[in-house]
């Protein structure tokens, strides 16, 4: 029932803007320096389809009818009417290819892409209509250029202006973003500011050529900025309006109605523009936030993939050797023991997915005093057996006895990813000494260095710049992700971490003591 009704109801709304925007008429004719009716059946056409052409015509025929003086040869007027409603429809169709479904006002090309086809479309509509009022007898010759002036500016000023408002009414995105300007606040100020600039322009400066028409810009670029394309229709709206009311009120003449249209037009577009940049920022800002967490969501789960492979692996020693020992018919201690390690190492990756999982999501940090001595143990016994196993020697100097406060288990995730590192690129050498250390010391009294060293190649000066960046690995079968996971833990803990240009490999982790960073 409401799809039946709506072709009524826009053939009824079409006759009362048509009739409401009938100012100036040249010899009484559709040529006015304002009409916003034909953006209202543009907008029909694009959104309702091809279907809506018929209703489209029978509003444009029953407008110049009801709203017009028409000539006593009613043949005449009607074919006119027919002209200007081909025309229109000539330009519906060029607006329709070119737009991309729902694209009018998304963005700055979407905005000149309908834009330039209505600027150039009502003026060849304008000639061609015009041309055919002087041929059928309504227009005297003479009047053909004025006539085209005018309906030009009329058409364009009119379509421009009104079109973007009528599209988002007409869209259920469009109102809800219109609803949610109006009920600002601020639309209140720009609306009293528009009330004040359309005083001081046609109050102040009426008198004189309306060399104050600049101010028109202040309301309009102000609520651009503010509240983007939406800002920019409603202040566009009432800006028109508001000089269509003044112009009235002052009685201008038809050609200086013409030239306030012109500069109308111009105010209009520069404030579209605006506020179609500040949409696109605004969408710009939302689009890289999703990326950032995306890209967090992906240097999580490689931090986990990362990190989970050692405790995975170990379970899996410790599996394979409880299948040894239960095949040799072993039990007591040491099939106990297999069983207790892989306890452990299944505790220890929950661990690291929950901590990994709180730092990625909100950059937590769980803050607990930490002895470094232990910290530094927790880390190298993991190595201690594969050093052996690999023939390097894997020297652990005395540590300080310090307190740090920190997340526990992020700076272990820190100090294995360094000496898994070290190892890896010992065992890449074919021959040289074998070698990895680790060391802390103390150079000033709020920090602790702790320093991870191997007789590796080391890195060289490009390899430093990207070493950090992520996804970049020196190794084939990297991920390229531990440096930069360990270097966002040492920060968020507020230390550092640095790889230094050397004859061998060497990382320095620094981080604040305790008594450094509590009251």
């Amino acid at each position: 029932m409401r799809k039946r009704l709506l072709p009524l109801v826009f053939v009824s709304l079409y006759i009362a803007l048509d009739a409401a925007s009938f100012i100036h008429p040249l010899h009484g004719l559709n040529i006015t320096p304002w009409n916003p009716a034909p953006a209202l059946g543009l907008v029909y056409v694009l959104r309702q389809g091809p279907l809506a052409r018929g209703a489209f015509v029978v509003a444009v025929v029953a407008s110049e009818f009801l709203v017009r003086d028409v000539s006593p040869e009613w043949w005449r007027s009607l074919l006119s009417a027919l002209m200007l409603a081909g025309g229109y429809l000539a330009l519906a169709e060029v607006l329709r290819r070119r737009m991309e479904p729902g694209s009018l006002l998304d963005g700055r090309s979407a905005l000149l892409g309908w834009m330039v086809p209505v600027v150039l479309g009502t003026l060849l509509n304008s000639v061609f209509f015009i041309t055919g009022l002087c041929a059928l007898g309504l227009l005297p010759a003479e009047g053909w250029r004025g006539g085209v002036l005018q309906f030009w500016v009329g058409d364009m000023v009119g379509i421009a202006l009104a079109m973007p408002l009528f599209w988002w009414l007409a869209g259920e995105r469009g109102r809800l973003m219109l609803k949610a300007a109006l009920l600002r606040w601020e639309t209140l100020g720009y609306a009293l500011l528009c009330v004040v600039a359309l005083l001081v322009a046609f109050g102040l400066g009426g008198g004189s050529g309306f060399k104050l028409f600049y101010w028109l810009f202040v309301p309009i670029a102000w609520a651009a900025a503010r509240q983007g394309m939406a800002g920019a229709i409603v202040s566009a709206m009432l800006l028109q309006i508001g000089v269509i009311v003044a112009v009235q009120w002052l009685d201008f003449s038809a050609v200086t109605v013409a030239e306030l249209q012109m500069l109308a037009f111009v105010m209009a577009l520069i404030g579209f523009l605006i506020g179609g940049v500040v949409d696109e920022q605004r969408r710009t800002s939302d689009e890289l936030r999703q990326t950032l967490r995306l890209a967090a969501a992906g240097e999580m789960a490689g931090a986990l993939a990362h990190e989970l492979n050692q405790p995975l692996t170990a379970m899996g020693a410790y599996a394979s050797a409880y299948d040894t020992l239960k095949a040799r018919g072993e039990s007591g201690a040491r099939l106990d023991a297999a069983i207790h390690g892989m306890r452990s190492e299944a505790r220890r990756a929950g661990e690291v997915v929950q901590r990994l999982r709180d730092f990625f999501r909100t950059g937590a940090t769980r803050l607990e005093d930490v002895a470094l001595g232990s910290l530094v143990e927790a880390a190298a016994e993991h190595y201690r057996d594969k050093a052996a196993a690999a023939g390097i020697a894997f020297t652990v100097n005395e540590v300080p006895d310090i307190h740090l406060l920190a997340d526990r288990l992020q700076l272990e995730v820190v100090l294995r990813n360094l000496l898994s590192n070290a190892f890896d690129a010992v065992q890449a050498q074919a021959t040289g000494p074998r070698w990895v250390s680790l060391r802390a010391d103390v150079p000033a009294d709020d920090q602790v260095c702790i320093c991870v060293e191997d007789s590796g190649p080391g890195l060289t000066a490009r390899e430093l710049g990207l070493v950090f960046e992520s996804f970049y690995s020196g190794k084939s079968s990297g991920m390229g992700l531990g440096l930069a996971i360990s270097r966002a833990i040492a920060e968020a803990h507020g230390g550092s971490l640095t790889g230094e240009v050397a004859g061998h490999g060497q990382f320095r982790l620094v981080l604040p003591i305790r008594e450094a960073i509590t009251p």
